[in-house]
């Protein structure tokens, strides 16, 4: 298995300096990762750092908690395209899921959906799978599943909970084929990453990304 290949190299820090983002992007050029993952502010630099390499420049979207209007979170869309990010991390409105306002998450997804489709750019929708319950990460998966989004994504990595691979198992099964899964939060180990790939994750987002590599080689 290459795991680096399915690895968003990740910083997402509030104190994130450009020389972080700087050695970042060196480190994703070096061992192939699909992605970097970095706050708004350093898509262009992080767009200059990885030029000519296949790396691609993620960022995040209404990040951490996803409460920011729809509309603001349209803006920061299209700015983000606007300075080079090839995919975008959006969290969702986690309030509207615990209120049950599922006709508010659909209004905002299908607000943001032409947008991303007319930029040609990749789409993560971030439901915070630690903090919902099983019912509530299936009707996520109805409602973005149906809109056509490119990923569904685990976590923040802010809240309590990240990762696991029972609410990829779940994400899997009731999500439609096309759709893929973005595993995030709490991924320090290989056999933890391992474990989420063979559950149906199709990328991981990481920021021990290196030590899960190294750990991988020592396996093989």
């Amino acid at each position: 298995m290459n795991i680096a290949s399915y690895i968003d190299h990740t910083i997402l820090k509030p104190t994130t300096l450009v020389t972080d983002v700087e050695k970042l992007c060196n480190e994703a050029r070096e061992y192939a990762f699909a992605a970097v993952c970095v706050p708004p502010l350093f898509v262009k630099k992080a767009k200059e750092y990885t030029a000519g390499s296949a790396v691609k420049t993620a960022t995040v979207i209404g990040f951490p908690f996803g409460y920011s209007a729809i509309e603001a979170k349209v803006a920061e869309l299209v700015l983000a395209v606007l300075d080079g990010a090839d995919e975008l991390d959006m969290v969702i409105n986690i309030s509207a899921i615990k209120n049950k306002d599922w006709q508010f998450l659909a209004n905002e997804i299908n607000t943001v959906m032409p947008v991303v489709r007319s930029k040609e750019k990749v789409i993560k929708i971030i439901i915070e799978s630690g903090i919902l319950t099983n019912e509530e990460i299936i009707t996520c998966c109805d409602i973005y599943g149906a809109a056509g989004v490119d990923f569904m994504k685990t976590s923040t990595g802010y809240a309590e909970k990240g990762a696991s691979v029972e609410a990829v198992e779940l994400m899997r099964k009731h999500l439609p084929a096309a759709i893929k899964i973005k595993a995030s939060g709490g991924i320090k180990s290989f056999s933890f990453a391992k474990a989420l790939v063979a559950a149906g994750a199709d990328r991981l987002g990481c920021s021990s990304s290196i030590q899960i590599v190294k750990e991988a080689l020592q396996q093989n």
